[in-house]
């Protein structure tokens, strides 16, 4: 990115910043994982990050030969070429085609705002998942600028301007967003009313859509020390079933 250097030197040595939201996610995801799992990849996509040229950040999202197994699910014929999972399944309703109780973690980054029915989502990860198991989100938060901005931009539209403000992002990867789900506190009375235990909450990393401009970066950057936990862009949950609790 041509000013992360600027702002963040530390970034010249490993690529990345201190506060890359995509490390600080898949590193908590990684110390919940043990060799006996089975994680269900929820949306998976194509595995684009292999693409992904800071290596530490690559391998932190390969879960692939860290657990017993790694399924992918997606509502795109295409991720069935990701390289990353072991078993992919094509998603064609709301109900996931996997058994009851037979899932450890199950992982959705950046997919719950393309949702039109969340509700289900947490239906069906509390079904597959087994007791004690673990659901990992990370979604824009629909207050943050970067939302607000985006909802104002046609879905038809969105490709072609990622495509300028983020380096690597393909029109393939980019998918329409509807944020039917995509607040601190839903997402808290999601997790309750199906039995979680979780933590929710607002996480800011480098302001890569600002790249564009040097000034809109540098307020960016202002922006990520400064917000409220509520406004930051991007949310964050962590959660443990618990199918002794009544919901």
């Amino acid at each position: 990115m041509p000013f992360e250097r600027t702002f963040y030197p530390e970034s010249k040595f490993g690529g990345f910043t201190d506060i890359d939201g995509t490390i600080a996610f898949y590193i908590r995801v990684n110390s919940l994982l043990q060799p006996s799992f089975v994680v269900l990849d929820f949306g998976c996509g194509r595995g684009a990050y292999r693409d992904d040229p800071v290596a530490i950040r690559r391998d932190l999202r390969i879960l692939r030969g860290k657990v017993a197994k790694v399924v992918g699910l997606d509502v795109d014929p295409t991720a069935e070429q990701n390289p990353f999972v072991d078993e992919f399944f094509l998603l064609k309703t709301e109900r996931w085609p996997l058994q009851d109780d037979s899932i450890d973690l199950c992982l959705c980054d950046n997919v719950l705002e393309h949702l039109n029915a969340p509700e289900a989502f947490f239906s069906e990860a509390r079904r597959v998942l087994k007791n004690n198991g673990y659901l990992c989100i990370r979604t824009p938060n629909a207050w943050n600028y970067v939302a607000v901005f985006g909802r104002l931009i046609p879905n038809r539209f969105h490709a072609p301007v990622l495509a300028k403000v983020q380096d690597g992002r393909k029109p393939a990867d980019v998918y329409p967003t509807v944020y039917k789900c995509n607040s601190i506190p839903r997402i808290r009375a999601l997790l309750t009313r199906h039995g979680f235990d979780h933590v929710v909450y607002g996480y800011e990393a480098e302001p890569s859509y600002l790249s564009f401009s040097k000034l809109a970066y540098w307020f960016g950057t202002l922006h990520q020390r400064f917000a409220p936990s509520f406004l930051r862009p991007a949310i964050f949950a962590f959660a443990q079933l618990r199918k002794d609790v009544p919901h």
